[in-house]
């Protein structure tokens, strides 16, 4: 079974886990899904502070929401595109209030794997650029790319979780990479 299947059938097991007993399922939830919700979090806000706020707020916010549910329609969620659509909207709107009350952001910790202590460092840098980069695309896109890159989802499960045509998630997807490429290629040549 392909990694998608894989991935299916364990959301369909764990909606119906959370649908006979909240409790007793949603650690497993949060333990399937808190590395992609925290990573995309970051990539999104680019505050290491910020990402944890929206991954805990996230599993809040969804843990309340469940209580809400009735059995059926917790049993029909997609738990990865649902989790999304929450996590999405809370980045989107810790980002709006930074704006309004700007701070200085803290640095996130990007560790690079490598070798050694140089090519570590030329790593980081590399990703921190990157990471710069990203949090300069227009907001459709940078999500788009994120979901897609970072964490993972299918082009079908953004569409989901983001309420958006398929056409439009690709669409958003492929301007995003391009962005990203000629930003790169503009920080290259000017650095050189």
């Amino acid at each position: 079974m392909d990694r998608k299947g894989a991935h299916h059938t364990d959301s369909v097991e764990l909606a119906a886990a959370l649908a006979a007993n909240i409790d007793t399922a949603f650690l497993d939830l949060v333990h399937a899904t808190q590395d992609d919700i925290f990573s995309g979090a970051l990539r999104l806000t680019g505050n290491w502070a910020d990402a944890e706020d929206v991954t805990q707020e996230t599993y809040t916010k969804a843990y309340h929401a469940l209580g809400q549910y009735t059995a059926d329609r917790t049993k029909a969620l997609h738990l990865r595109e649902w989790l999304w659509t929450i996590a999405a909207n809370l980045c989107r709107n810790r980002i709006r209030s930074r704006r309004r009350h700007p701070e200085a952001p803290l640095p996130a910790t990007l560790q690079a794997k490598g070798p050694g202590p140089e090519q570590q460092a030329v790593a980081a840098d590399e990703l921190s650029l990157l990471a710069g980069h990203l949090l300069k695309l227009p907001w459709q896109m940078r999500l788009a790319v994120v979901l897609r890159h970072v964490v993972g989802l299918t082009y079908a499960e953004i569409a989901e979780a983001l309420d958006r045509p398929l056409g439009t998630v690709k669409a958003d997807v492929h301007r995003g990479l391009a962005h990203l490429r000629n930003n790169l290629e503009e920080t290259q040549w000017t650095t050189n």
